[in-house]
């Protein structure tokens, strides 16, 4: 049997389009949709079981996958099957994330996965940018619970216009590259790079992504709607007591209020809370814990929320005292650590970041390898979190996709001020000592001050700030916290990370969990923004105000060498023998490619001592060396034959010519050594390839001066023997 097919199309206004279709595949999932633009396809299903957890969050797995087949390619390496994500992958998947999760009621709890899949592989196409637009509508063809259709567009500006989803191509020319997430009527996650923008800017890029995320929710309800709308799935949602609820809130509020204008550290209110979180379940009999503990719990925090939120609101105050524009104090130290070859701690409050930067070659690059992108970064930067930076001992299972999140962020803050002549392969890693708020806006901060001590020239420093927001519907009152506290993010209304230099800002990355947040609300936040991180960059500055004049004397030191491009055989010798003794014999460590435009080789040196360094380059310079025609050249003895001296280029070791003996002088030379010797030292004029012998030839007599001729006729004549 034939299956029906349903399907919209979205136009993009400039020719192309993207289509959403259902019907034909994955039918036993509860939703699932193909999303096509030019030949680029994904596959989107969602399913989620009828069972409810006993959890207090919903177990959400959003999982997108690129195929190697999709692109026609097989997976690297020996194991020929996809395995693990990529970063790349991991990133696409957070994002996702990010918008779907807080639009399920807080009360469902099933075991729900969005699945992901590229099938179809277009150059021109950047999938990531529909993974929104897919799982959103794999959803509205499901009957799960879930509040509004969202999506999400990428937008960049090329020469003052923005594009929806650009190219790659585009992207490369756009000073701007950002992911907006949002419903209808309101914007739910932003996160991108800028080439140093303005807060309008920004402003204008996100607005203009909505308009079409508009657009594609329109095609999202038409599909729904054609294809057959689901009753929404009746669940066990979580009991509600509204008399034990203002009985927890009667009796918490108020201490909780208290403790929370104490402006104490984290650890103390930590205890306080704990303390009288206590106090209220002692006040219930054990046969009252049993049957509503878990009530009693949830409508303790749902009064701790509403105390600090109050008192923020209300009397402009914080947990820790400060007002809702301050900064934390700071303290900042570079060379911290000897033996690495940059290194700084950032400490803001109760967060630590310490960032380590490694200096090398284009063979250190960071190598991507995915279905739609394969690539080299020259610049990247890592991010561990480890469980002792917030007093917890928990099992330490890889990299988690937090902290790919995040170190990304600081990466694409911190790019575009790495100067595109830098000559090394930089990699920064941030280890995150302490963490109460915004450890990768710390991390900025440190990677900033440990790349100039290390002497990378940045452009210009960066800097980074987290902003919160914490609003009030009902009254309309709003307030934007400058530098927010882990306790802030989680109870606040917005999560907004933004970095920037004295000009414009880099990157951000904001997650809105309001609706219909206001523009003016989020200009207000943006300029609040730029002023603390202005105030962060000067201790920044005041720490280390410019680069090293060069790298530290352990660091390995960089030189760059074009060559043409039949040289390169030469440098390496055959099976590599010529380039390995030479690294062997100077320390150093050489890589040789090929420029894909000019065909050149491109020889990079690297090595802590600057004599190995400079045996190096007169290696190149001997095996590069073409003396010009007409040139004079200074050369030594290095072979006394009967016919002539082989001598060698002072300047170019190695490159040897014979000197014939018919060239030493004008005068009729019998005895080479008569005029050479071993280890003697002369100039010699390059005459190029002889015709006749096809040899090279130079000559020491022209040099000379010529010496008069004899007239012939005035000679005396030779006597006859008797």
């Amino acid at each position: 049997m034939i299956p029906q097919v349903f399907k919209e199309v979205i136009d993009l206004g400039d020719g192309r389009e993207i289509s959403i279709e259902t019907g034909k595949l994955a039918k036993q999932a509860h939703g699932s949709v193909v999303v096509q633009s030019g030949k680029c396809m994904l596959l989107c299903t969602v399913v989620s079981n009828y069972e409810q957890k006993d959890l207090p969050f919903l177990p959400l797995t959003v999982d997108y996958r690129e195929k190697f087949a999709a692109a026609g390619r097989y997976p690297g390496g020996f194991f020929k099957r996809e395995a693990r994500p990529s970063d790349g992958e991991v990133l696409t998947m957070r994002l996702v994330d990010r918008v779907l999760r807080p639009l399920f009621p807080k009360d469902y709890t099933a075991e729900t996965q969005v699945m992901i899949q590229l099938m179809s592989h277009d150059d021109d196409v950047m999938p990531e940018a529909m993974a929104g637009l897919a799982a959103s509508a794999a959803i509205q063809l499901s009957d799960l619970p879930f509040e509004c259709a969202i999506s999400e567009a990428r937008v960049g500006r090329v020469n003052g216009e923005f594009i929806i989803n650009p190219t790659r191509a585009q992207l490369a020319e756009s000073d701007i590259d950002m992911m907006i997430g949002a419903s209808a009527d309101s914007v739910m996650m932003v996160e991108g790079e800028m080439e140093e923008i303005s807060e309008e800017e920004m402003i204008e890029a996100i607005k203009f992504a909505h308009e079409a995320i508009k657009l594609q929710i329109e095609a999202q309800h038409r599909l729904a709607d054609a294809f057959g709308r689901k009753e929404v799935r009746e669940y066990e949602g979580a009991v509600e007591n509204e008399d034990l609820a203002k009985k927890v809130h009667d009796m918490a509020y108020d201490k909780v209020y208290a403790v929370a204008k104490a402006g104490s550290s984290k650890q103390e209110r930590t205890i306080a809370f704990a303390t009288i979180k206590e106090e209220v379940k002692a006040s219930f009999s054990e046969e009252e814990l049993e049957e509503y503990g878990g009530l009693v719990s949830d409508y303790y925090r749902k009064a701790e929320k509403a105390a600090v939120r109050d008192l923020t609101v209300n009397e402009g105050l914080r947990l820790d005292g400060r007002k809702t524009n301050e900064v934390r104090d700071i303290w900042c130290e570079i060379d911290y650590l000897p033996s690495v070859h940059g290194s700084a701690i950032f400490t803001r409050g109760e967060t630590q970041a310490l960032a380590t930067v490694t200096l090398g070659t284009s063979r250190d690059a960071n190598k991507i390898d995915m279905p739609s992108y394969e690539g080299e970064e020259n610049f990247y930067l890592h991010y561990n979190f480890p469980p002792f930076c917030t007093g917890e001992a928990r099992p330490i299972r890889g990299t988690s996709r937090r902290e790919v999140g995040h170190g990304n962020l600081a990466q694409r803050g911190l790019k575009g001020m790495v100067p595109d002549d830098c000559p090394y392969t930089v990699r920064v890693v941030s280890e995150v000592l302490e963490s109460n708020g915004s450890s990768s806006m710390a991390t900025v901060c440190a990677a900033t001050m440990a790349m100039m001590d290390a002497g990378i020239k940045m452009i210009k420093p960066v800097s980074g700030i987290a902003m919160g927001l914490i609003s009030d519907a009902d009254s309309g009152k709003y307030a934007v916290l400058s530098d927010i506290l882990g306790d802030e993010d989680h109870l606040g209304d917005m999560d907004f990370k933004v970095t920037g230099t004295a000009d414009g800002i880099t990157a951000c990355q904001m997650d809105i969990k309001v609706k219909g947040l206001r523009y003016e609300v989020l200009v207000t936040a943006l300029k609040q923004a730029r002023d603390g991180r202005l105030h962060i960059l000067e201790k920044l500055t005041d720490t280390i105000a410019a680069p090293r004049e060069d790298v530290k004397p352990h660091s390995p030191k960089m030189v760059t060498r074009r060559v043409p491009n039949e040289f390169i055989g030469a440098m390496i010798g055959p099976g590599g023998k010529v380039i390995q003794e030479l690294q062997k014999e100077t320390g150093t460590t050489i890589v040789i490619n090929e420029d894909p435009v000019t065909e050149e080789g491109i020889i990079e040196i690297l090595g802590t001592d600057q004599e190995g360094i400079d045996k190096v380059l007169a290696k190149i310079d001997s095996v590069t060396f073409k003396p010009v025609k007409g040139s004079v050249y200074e050369v030594k003895v290095i072979k006394v034959l009967d016919f002539g001296v082989v001598v060698e280029y002072i300047d170019a070791p190695g490159n040897e010519v014979l000197l014939h003996i018919s060239e030493l002088a004008w005068e009729r030379t019998t005895n080479v050594t008569d005029v050479l010797n071993m280890g003697d030292v002369l100039d010699v004029k390059y005459f190029g390839v002889d015709p006749k012998t096809r040899k090279e030839k130079v000559s020491r007599k022209a040099l000379l001066p010529r010496p008069p001729r004899e007239d012939k006729k005035d000679s005396p004549s030779p006597k006859k023997e008797d």
